[in-house]
């Protein structure tokens, strides 16, 4: 691992030394040094790890060996095809939120069976395109939505496998915009509303009720949210069974944080239990969707010093990756430690601001940051960018989106090209 000063210790959701690590001075991705990686493709670009991504999916796995469990990737975490289609050889499910992601996955040889629909505001459309994929779950989030899946499920003469998402009322996540189950929130119903609208349709011709769902947040570092929705949903299960309506598939979201900085969070196999203890008496078959847990750290940003510059006692270093490119630190106030792709023998770390040339005051990755001596054409490595990195990525001051690369051992390969800028205007009309 690269300097444990700047660095996420090895508490659960960091890299492996054997993912990224210094090898002879360079900081490399399993095999191949970032220097590498950067001369071939330029910068700012995205580089994420196979082993990291592999080795993320079996820790999961290993603590719920004995429930029956899917584990359904979140598209939206990182949805590039060979993310995807590494995630399809793992044996993965997948949790999608758009006919995109639904899309996305087809086409990296995801089976519609192993797929669940969430989101709050799926088009006529996206429904129609769900129930002829013949996917596994979709999880509705308001009786004007069941409506309308009743009415295409009709149309296409096809019974819809649905879940209604409640809402349990339980605050988490470290960010008020990725909190998600509290009843302040546009996701989901409330209890009362859910078991209505279960007993109302219990015998609806095109409705089959096949689960129930909840999902309480992103980034959550402690298990007792956790633990609170889990009994709260595994009440409701039971309550529904006890009139009748046994349902197969208690889906339970994601939300598992992980370590960027100095988070501090909960032990993987704390968390399986507590989901365990709640929801194994059911015998319901659970759904899991992480998303950052299984990606973030598997990613890096890649970025060059493009100029220094001082502002009375402040050092700016400017580099040529911008919040277009990497939104987390602007969005949610994220740190995401950098160092140098060298080992630093230079002299001292000194503290500097590390930007971007986006005409934004926002757009700033670190404040006050102890960094080693850095020059121009120096190559930086931002930490945990392989969730919520390039999906969240714009064309904000007419900037082409970075490359993506993914390492596989000693090889890598380009797995989406860099944007040029004739692709900026594809599509308009002067």
């Amino acid at each position: 691992m690269p300097d444990r000063g700047l660095l996420p210790d090895s508490s659960p959701n960091t890299p492996a030394a054997v993912d990224f690590g210094y090898r002879r001075g360079q900081l490399c991705a399993e095999g191949v040094a970032l220097e590498r990686i950067a001369a071939a493709v330029g910068t700012p670009a995205y580089v994420y790890s196979r082993s990291a991504i592999e080795r993320a999916f079996a820790r999961l796995e290993a603590v719920f060996r004995g429930l029956p469990h899917t584990i359904c990737y979140a598209v939206k975490a990182n949805s590039n095809l060979a993310i995807l289609r590494l995630f399809v050889r793992l044996g993965s499910g997948f949790d999608v939120v758009s006919g995109g992601e639904l899309e996305r996955v087809r086409r990296a040889g995801g089976a519609p069976g192993r797929i669940v629909f969430s989101g709050v505001g799926k088009t006529r459309e996206e429904i129609r395109e769900a129930l002829r994929a013949g996917i596994l779950l979709l999880n509705v989030e308001s009786e004007a939505e069941l409506e309308l899946v009743a009415e295409q499920a009709a149309r296409l003469r096809r019974s819809a496998p649905v879940s209604l998402r409640v809402n349990p009322d339980v605050r988490a996540g470290d960010h008020p915009h990725i909190r998600t189950g509290h009843h302040t929130h546009k996701f989901g119903l409330d209890w009362p509303e859910a078991r209505r609208l279960y007993l109302r349709h219990r015998r609806h011709r095109w409705l089959l009720w096949r689960g129930i769902s909840a999902h309480i947040g992103s980034q959550i570092l402690r298990v007792e949210p956790f633990r609170r929705a889990a009994r709260r949903l595994a009440s409701y299960v039971g309550d529904l069974a006890r009139m009748g309506i046994r349902l197969r598939y208690l889906d339970f979201g994601g939300g598992i944080g992980v370590r960027y900085w100095r988070e501090r969070p909960f032990a993987l196999r704390d968390y399986a239990r507590t989901v365990s203890a709640a929801f194994a008496p059911l015998g319901c078959h659970l759904l899991l969707e992480p998303g950052r847990f299984l990606v973030a750290h598997a990613g890096v940003l890649l970025t060059r010093v493009l100029y220094l510059k001082q502002v009375r006692h402040r050092t700016f270093v400017i580099v040529d990756a911008a919040m277009n490119d990497f939104l987390r630190p602007t969005l949610y106030g994220a740190v995401h430690p950098i160092t140098t792709a060298r080992q630093d023998s230079r002299g001292r770390r000194r503290r500097v601001t590390l930007v971007g040339p986006v005409c934004e005051t926002g757009d700033c990755f670190l404040q006050d940051w102890p960094l080693p001596p850095v020059r121009p054409g120096d190559l930086l490595v931002l930490w945990g960018a392989g969730a919520y990195g390039m999906v969240l990525a714009s064309n904000y001051n007419s900037r082409p989106r970075p490359a993506e690369v993914l390492v596989s051992g000693n090889r890598f390969r380009i797995i989406r090209r860099r944007e040029a800028r004739s692709d900026l205007w594809r599509g308009e009309r002067p």
